[in-house]
């Protein structure tokens, strides 16, 4: 059995796919154990490798009762407690992050500026395991119940420095209805406040906010099947990549060379004025406070000019462009 350790977020999830799937192939008879927050099982099982879930929110006892692994992979983090924690497992085996202070010298050092895929790549590769740092898809989800077609804005995020200012994102929300988008506004449970006042700034209707009102697996099937989606630097980017929807995303303090899509996919953008000092207390970061509401609008614009040059690239018909037929493939 393989006993991977990634007890983190939705990006943290969504960046690590490349390395789960690249043990899949290295240990194609194993049985692959994800340690992963219960609330992400609806996207551990689109990635389509692993075959049983372990339950954790973040570093602690990992309680393991199961057989004894033949490899602990750490895709959690440089340790010393996260290669403590797999070591409570006896695994025979640990791939992980040179580290002294957990007493594990193999491996290769860790970088801090290093985006977030090729870090875990780049560490299965010391060990011999290749990986495909572009293999990031995930199985789309049937839509069921929820909105297609519809541009995602989701003007939260967990560290109040990555907030575009809401006025901001109810200026393009306000500019995208205008044009004909379908907004709706996205975000957690504790996110409800932000999202409302964003779709009251920008004239959107009350049934607009579904902040707090799905669960991650209904907002990864929102963003699978929608039209556009604009946030900041949050794990619903990451969903937006996964899916292929086009994006427009807003970065700062932390820049999209360490967390953003894959530079060769035009139909996401990463919105980047460059490093800025940062100022005291819990205001948004000057470099994404830099980013103006012409910005966003003309990335949106060209995202959606290079995801309509994706041959092949279907969607639904809830979400055809209006200049197309429905159902039809984008040119």
């Amino acid at each position: 059995m393989i006993l991977v350790l990634r007890a983190l977020g939705v990006g943290d999830l969504a960046t690590g796919v490349p390395a789960l799937r690249a043990l899949r192939a290295a240990y194609p008879g194993a049985e692959l154990a994800l340690v992963a927050p219960r609330w992400l099982a609806p996207l551990v099982d689109l990635i389509g490798v692993v075959d049983r879930q372990v339950f954790a929110d973040g570093l602690g006892h990992l309680g393991w009762s199961g057989p004894q692994p033949a490899v602990a992979v750490n895709l959690h983090g440089r340790g010393p407690q996260s290669h403590r924690m797999l070591a409570g497992a006896r695994p025979r085996r640990l791939l992980a992050f040179a580290n002294a202070d957990a007493g594990w010298h193999d491996g290769p050092p860790w970088r801090a500026e290093e985006h977030e895929v090729d870090r875990w790549c780049r560490m299965l590769g010391w060990y011999g395991i290749p990986a495909d740092r572009t293999d990031l898809a995930l199985r789309r989800p049937e839509a069921g119940g929820l909105p297609t077609g519809v541009t995602v804005v989701h003007p939260g995020a967990k560290a109040a420095q990555r907030r575009w200012p809401p006025e901001r994102f109810a200026a393009v929300a306000r500019e995208l209805s205008g044009r004909g988008h379908r907004v709706v506004v996205t975000g957690g449970p504790g996110e409800r406040d932000i999202a409302a006042e964003v779709a009251r700034r920008a004239g959107l209707p009350g049934d607009a906010v579904l902040a707090g009102a799905t669960d991650v697996g209904e907002l990864a099937a929102l963003v699978a099947h929608a039209r556009l989606v604009l946030c900041g630097d949050t794990g619903v980017g990451h969903l937006a990549t996964a899916f292929g929807t086009p994006s427009v995303l807003l970065f700062g303090p932390v820049p999209p060379g360490w967390w953003g899509p894959p530079p060769d996919r035009p139909w996401h953008e990463a919105l980047w004025v460059g490093p800025r000092r940062a100022g005291d207390g819990p205001a948004v970061h000057p470099a994404l406070a830099e980013l103006d509401v012409a910005a966003v609008l003309a990335a949106v614009d060209r995202v959606t000019v290079a995801a309509r040059s994706v041959v092949g690239r279907r969607i639904p018909a809830q979400a055809a462009d209006p200049l197309l037929p429905a159902g039809s493939f984008r040119p």
